[in-house]
């Protein structure tokens, strides 16, 4: 180290890592004590270590082997100085911002590279003064010379490439500000937008308008934006109610559709009837045709009479059930009673022990918040459009500002023409005070900022010198926005001002004098009229802004009421939060007993029905046990001497039987009866041998009794026995039911009782919650007129006793005692009438029922002496013709017709193809004739050609035999093709 210390780190060490270099090996050393050493290099040899500190200095040391160093050699090790360990240690660098020699250095080359360039920078600014002077001094004598001898500013441009490529420059670099900027930008841009939101959007500007003539002003009210959660609140009760109207619509239009499709799809089968009608047109069809038409007209009378029936039974239906009970009494008469103990003559108090509560007047959170939300949804909606009047009124100013600035104008054109002894004074054009027009203050934009930004550089620009400009560039456009001044322009002014010159000398005519009084007094009729309207304008304004403020103070006095109603129904709404969790804990227990109540009634219901449905089954038992008795009373007929033992038979009791088997004996009997006789006796042992295992005792039947009749009673007994069993189960079933039901009737008593107290805490609490609210304090301004109350003349100091009472309402219930009388008699007077009418319906009651009577013994009568006995003629009429049997039978018709067309058919094809084979058969036949004549002929010819080719005598033939031996060939080939043809058509 530089202290001359030496530290040794072990390569495991913490902050010590190694690596390798081509030649050497290096450990990077961090150290936090000593921050000098910044890196040590090893040779790979081992022979040179290399140390580097902060400073920059180079350290090298030579590291000899245990080989190289001599042995012999002797260290002396000098002895230490004196007074070392007095001596005090030099202390380390510590600081890492330390003055090093190696930063002087840089430093020193940093500075001497800035003064170069800042001389080099000086030179080139005097090149450019200097250039910028000469150009300056051009400049000048430019001017000194002549109009038409001048250069304009456009000819001192000599390379319009490098204003282009500056113009680029430029714009590339407000790009890159731009681009540099953008974040920056929008996050100050996001944060105006928010305090814009916050301060300025939820609140409206507050403008006043003052008056032109006087100090009147009025200004508009101070306006936030309404709430949103009570306009969320709104849109859902809106939203509610549309998907009530749009599901009443659906149900609507799914019930028309389902009205609509029958008669849609009755068309379609006459379609189809027509159209079998007018395809098929034989016997049968038209046969068939006529039995459907017949039913189906059978079909159309039945329903005409079913529905006329059904109509008559539910006209009769209505009618019973119209008809009152003799204790009956009117609902709609208990009603008005009812609304009238409640409401007509009953001017109870809130504050009375004895007021009640209805569930419409129950006041809740929602109630009240409603309330609330439409209290100042009302406030604002009167301050908008009062604050809307205001603003017109702000309009009217701007407009007739401006017409007086027109009319102004007007008069001053008119005094032009008039001497200035005759001129009245013009009224002063009212101004704009600026809060009248408080949006403009806060209003700006880019056009704005860069227009304030060039007004300043160009007063900046006026001050300094003409020598200080920083480049050519501006004077080029001073150049250019000062052209020269045109030769002919002039000539023409002077001409102007000598024509001038040469009319005023010229002395007017008579004429010209006329006219000009004419005209004056014109002038000054209408300077008198414009100077009228100005002021006419002025004196409507002032008007216009006196009536609207009257109206505005009377509004603020509405304004304020309804604030102190505002502070009311918050209280109110604060008390109503303090309570609505007991409230909603009461309405949820409340809740959960109607609920259960609905089930058990649900359930109530169900067990009653299936409670009368056992009845029903159990009636039905008894009347089959009946029937049976009858049955076999009948079976015995009158003089039976085994009566007494088939009726034993009958009562006996034994095991059931069921329907099965009972069910396969028959069958069994019946198969037997078409045997012998013989054999028909043994059967009937068997079955009786059979019926011993079931039947104890009397199961043979005896001796001069009939066989059918014993085995009819077995079956009745069988019968009996399964209705018994069946009426004990239904029995045990309805029971069962009574119980279930009688323990759902004490539970359902049981949540009533707590229902009804549930309630009973619910109307005491809504009476305590009323209480709480009626102690509130109401504040109900009041002018000195408006108190009535003088106690011996004066008025009393304490008012807590009385009561705010309104002249209308007390009118109105003074007028109500005279009308309560009268009504008391005009009641009196429709009860007298009333019984006298129903003592005549009683007399008109008793005269119908005797006619009734009358005519009812009087059909009777005439029905047995036409049939014999009394008929259902509803029960003729509907069941006269079977109309489902008329239905299969013509569908069997249908059947069948079909079955024998198909037939037929089928009889047509079967014939085709018989007649298809035949032909096919005869064709084949005569390929097989052409094939073996062929044949035959190819074995003449082969035959002919082998003997030709064996004998040699015919070698020496002449050209003839050759061609006819190849023609031959050539025939043999072609015969030989359309052999394989024709077995080709034969397969």
């Amino acid at each position: 180290l530089q202290d001359g210390s030496l530290r040794a780190y072990p390569l495991s060490a913490e902050g010590v890592s190694v690596g390798a270099l081509k030649d050497y090996w290096y450990l990077n050393i961090h150290d936090n004590d000593y921050g000098q050493i910044r890196g040590i290099c090893l040779s790979h040899d081992n022979r040179c270590l290399i140390t580097c500190g902060g400073d920059g200095n180079i350290f090298t040391f030579d590291l000899l082997s245990e080989e190289e160093l001599p042995k012999d050699v002797e260290v002396i090790i000098p002895p230490p100085r004196s007074g070392l360990q007095e001596e005090k240690g030099i202390e380390d660098i510590r600081g890492p911002d330390a003055y090093t020699i190696e930063a002087h250095k840089q430093k020193m080359e940093y500075e001497r590279k800035m003064k170069e360039a800042e001389e080099k920078k000086n030179k080139k600014r005097k090149e450019l003064s200097a250039l910028r002077q000469d150009f300056v001094l051009l400049l000048q004598k430019n001017q000194e010379l002549p109009k038409h001898m001048q250069l304009h500013g456009e000819e001192f441009e000599m390379d319009r490439v490098i204003f282009e490529e500056l113009d680029r420059q430029k714009l590339q670099r407000i790009q890159l500000v731009q681009k540099e900027l953008a974040w920056e930008n929008e996050k100050q841009l996001i944060g105006l937008q928010k305090l814009q939101m916050q301060f300025r959007d939820s609140l409206e500007f507050t403008l006043t308008v003052h008056a032109i003539q006087s100090n009147h002003q009025i200004s508009t009210y101070s306006l936030l934006t309404v709430s949103e959660k009570y306009t969320q609140d709104k849109k859902l009760e809106d939203s509610k109610w549309e998907a009530l109207k749009e599901k009443r619509t659906a149900l609507k239009e799914t019930e028309q559709a389902e009205e609509e499709t029958p008669q849609k799809t009755h068309p379609v089968h006459r379609g189809d009837d027509n159209h079998l009608s007018l395809s098929v047109c034989k016997p049968t069809t038209r046969y068939i045709e006529s039995r459907r038409e017949r039913i189906r007209r059978l079909v159309e009378k039945y329903d005409a009479l079913k529905a006329k029936i059904m109509k008559r039974r539910a006209e009769w239906h209505e009618l019973y059930k119209s008809k009152p009970r003799d204790d009956h009494k009117s609902s709609k008469d208990a009603e008005e009673i009812k609304e009238a103990r409640e409401n007509i003559g009953c001017y109870r108090l809130k504050t009375a022990t004895n007021y009640t509560l209805t569930e419409d007047d129950h006041i809740s959170t929602e109630k009240k918040m409603m309330q609330l939300a439409i209290l100042e949804g009302l406030i604002h909606e009167a301050k908008v459009n009062m604050n809307k009047e205001i603003v017109s009124l702000r309009d009217l100013k701007v407009s007739t500002i401006d017409e007086i600035k027109s009319l102004v104008k007007e008069v001053k054109s008119i005094q032009a023409s008039l001497d200035v002894s005759e001129h009245l004074p013009i009224p002063l054009i009212p101004q704009l005070h600026p809060d009248e027009v408080p949006e403009k203050i806060v209003e700006y934009n880019s056009d704005v900022l860069l227009k304030f930004k060039e007004e300043q550089e160009a007063e900046a620009e006026l001050k300094e010198p003409l020598e200080g400009c920083p480049s050519s560039r501006a004077f080029r456009h001073v150049f250019l926005q000062t052209p020269p001044v045109e030769e002919g322009h002039t000539s023409a002014v002077v001409t102007e001002e000598k024509n001038a010159s040469g009319r005023e000398k010229a002395e007017p005519t008579e004429m010209e004098l006329e006219i000009l009084k004419r005209e004056k007094i014109k002038n000054l009729y209408l300077q008198e009229t414009l100077i009228k309207k100005i002021n006419t304008l002025v004196i409507n304004f002032d008007a216009e802004l006196c009536l609207l403020r009257h109206k505005k103070l009377k509004m603020d006095m509405q304004m304020k009421s309804a604030a102190l109603r505002c502070l009311t129904c918050c209280e109110e709404l604060l008390i109503l939060k303090k309570l609505e969790i007991h409230e909603d804990f009461l309405e949820e227990q409340i809740c959960i007993l109607i609920n259960e109540q609905e089930d058990i009634q649900s359930k109530l219901k169900s067990y009653h029905a299936q409670m009368e449905d056992r009845k029903r089954e159990i009636v039905m038992l008894q009347e089959r046990r009946k029937a049976l008795y009858a049955s076999f009373e009948a079976s015995l007929g009158e003089d039976n001497e085994f009566a007494d033992f088939l009726t034993d038979i009958l009562k006996q009791e034994v095991e059931y039987v069921e329907k099965k088997e009972v069910g396969r004996e028959a069958d069994e009997e019946n198969e037997n009866e078409e045997e012998d006789d013989e054999e028909s006796d043994l059967k009937t042992d068997e079955e009786n041998c059979g019926s011993e295992d079931v039947v104890v005792g009397d199961s043979v039947c005896p001796e001069g009794c009939s066989e059918d009749l014993f085995l009819n009673t077995i079956q009745l007994r069988q019968q009996r026995i399964g209705i018994e069993k069946a009426l004990a189960e239904e029995k045990k079933i309805a029971a069962d039911l009574r119980k279930e039901y009688d323990a759902l009737a004490i539970k359902a008593k049981e949540i009533e009782a707590s229902l009804d107290t549930r309630n009973r805490e619910m109307e005491a609490f809504q009476w305590e919650k009323l209480h709480r609210l009626n102690e509130l304090d109401v504040v109900v301004p009041l002018r000195l007129h408006q108190v009535q109350c003088l106690d011996d003349g004066e008025m009393p100091r304490d008012f807590s006793h009385t009561l705010v009472f309104t002249n209308q309402s007390l009118q109105y219930l003074r007028k109500r005692i005279v009308d309560q009388r009268n009504e008391k008699r005009m009641h009196r007077e429709i009860h007298r009438k009333a019984k006298e009418q129903h003592k005549e319906l009683l007399q008109d009651k008793k005269e119908m029922e005797k006619e009734i009577k009358r005519l009812e013994e009087r059909c009777n009568d005439l029905m047995m002496e036409k049939f014999g006995r009394l008929v259902d003629f509803e029960a003729v009429q509907v069941h006269s013709v079977n109309i489902p049997m008329e239905q299969m039978k013509v569908r069997i018709m249908e059947k069948e017709y079909e079955h024998f067309v198909e037939l037929k058919e089928w009889e047509d094809k079967i014939v085709a193809l018989q007649h298809q084979l035949t032909e096919l058969t005869r064709e084949n036949t005569s390929k097989l004739h052409q094939l073996n004549r062929f044949c035959h002929e190819k074995h003449q010819l082969e035959t002919e050609l082998e003997s030709l080719m064996t004998t040699r005598e015919f070698e020496g033939l002449q050209n003839a035999d050759i061609k006819e031996t190849a023609r031959l060939e050539s025939r043999l080939v072609n015969i030989t093709c359309e052999v394989a043809f024709l077995r080709e058509q034969i397969n």
